[in-house]
């Protein structure tokens, strides 16, 4: 995939043809944009697993002051093509456990049906949330095209009574009530892209690496920091021998925003008062909204020797409680093991001795009850 980089604060950049990279150039001037092949380079990390989530002092940032419809228009474009694809993928998905529950009825391993059924029905629950997300959204959409219609109506009537003669008291009247609904409609507008702006899910962004053509070396040490509206990544990095290299962070969750674009700065560490800024890209992020996880390569210098190489996974959900069926899409299926029929059954099924057991309460309250079994 491609994605393309804005060469100046909130210019709208052309349309380019995609493919498997990241491109970026410096946002100081106008250049043109270059397709990059994926890589994935070694990378090891100081601590373990982890992911920090940087949610900007709330949840939810406040509303604009100046609604953005055109860029907008494009946001919701691409996220209803990327609910698209995940409705596709988990479809297919859902298809392939179906297909392999008819094939295996001749089977007579409970565990085995049963495992597939329960993974079905997940799968079943996530999609029916993601129809019911994606009607949320449109809902939101027309809304907001609605309020941007009376807008547009308001500014009209403003810019004709404006014109005309202010002298007489109904024109006066209407000015002001003119004026008075175009305000409203415009914080109507700013409500509305603010709802559809939280309901975008996350970005989980992980470090892959760096790579440079003759540009790295064992020794060099880097700092990389990403700005995404008011949340902020920080990490820094060594290069060691064999072309490894030495991470203290690994992963980053970014809340999606509609106005603002992603901004990646790398700093060579040469000394302790001496860094060199190697690159200060700007990124597009609407094509992000994708079904499976992205491998992505920024270019970071002019000459593209230096590369920033990022796996990208979106979650159309801002919270972590995505189905576990989910994770069938992208992970091998765990059904293909082998249950033996004596060790495996259905559950709520009781145990023999269970049984003797509930029949041996029911005569006691039988008796209890002076009654004859």
């Amino acid at each position: 995939m491609s994605l393309s980089v804005r060469p100046q604060r909130r210019v709208l950049v052309t349309k380019i043809n995609r493919s498997q990279s990241f491109a970026g150039v410096n946002s100081s001037a106008d250049r043109p944009f270059r397709n990059l092949s994926p890589f994935t380079p070694t990378v090891s990390r100081k601590t373990g697993s982890r992911v920090s989530r940087m949610f900007s002092m709330s949840h939810k940032s406040p509303p604009p002051k100046v609604p953005q419809p055109n860029r907008l228009d494009e946001v919701y474009e691409a996220l209803k093509k990327g609910l698209t694809a995940y409705l596709e993928v988990h479809q297919l998905e859902l298809e392939k456990l179906s297909t392999q529950i008819r094939e295996s009825k001749r089977n007579s391993r409970l565990g085995f049906l049963y495992d597939l059924d329960k993974q079905v029905k997940s799968i079943e629950r996530f999609l029916r949330r993601l129809e019911f997300h994606a009607s949320k959204i449109d809902e939101l959409y027309e809304s907001y095209c609605i309020q941007r219609r009376l807008r547009d109506g308001a500014h009209n009537m403003v810019k004709a009574y404006s014109t005309g003669s202010p002298g007489s008291r109904e024109a006066r009247e209407s000015l002001a009530e003119a004026s008075k609904g175009y305000k409203e409609y415009t914080e109507n507008m700013c409500l509305l892209e603010n709802d559809l702006e939280s309901q975008l899910g996350e970005f989980h962004v992980r470090m892959k690496g760096l790579a440079g053509f003759a540009r790295l070396c064992a020794g060099d040490q880097y700092e990389i920091f990403m700005k995404y509206g008011r949340q902020r990544w920080k990490l820094r990095g060594r290069i060691e021998v064999n072309s490894k290299q030495v991470w203290d962070s690994e992963e980053m969750v970014f809340l999606p925003l509609i106005t603002e674009f992603l901004s990646i700065k790398v700093t060579e560490l040469k000394s302790l008062a001496n860094h060199v800024v190697v690159g200060n890209v700007s990124c597009e992020t609407k094509d992000l909204f994708a079904a499976l996880p992205q491998v992505v390569a920024v270019d970071i210098n002019d000459l593209g020797t230096l590369k920033l190489s990022l796996e990208v996974t979106w979650n159309p959900f801002d919270k972590d409680d995505q189905p576990s069926a989910a994770s069938t899409v992208n992970k091998a299926s765990t059904v293909n093991k082998r249950f033996s029929t004596y060790n495996q059954s259905p559950p709520d099924t009781p145990s023999l001795r269970e049984q003797a057991f509930y029949v041996s309460v029911h005569q006691a309250g039988l008796l209890r009850r002076g009654g004859h079994w």
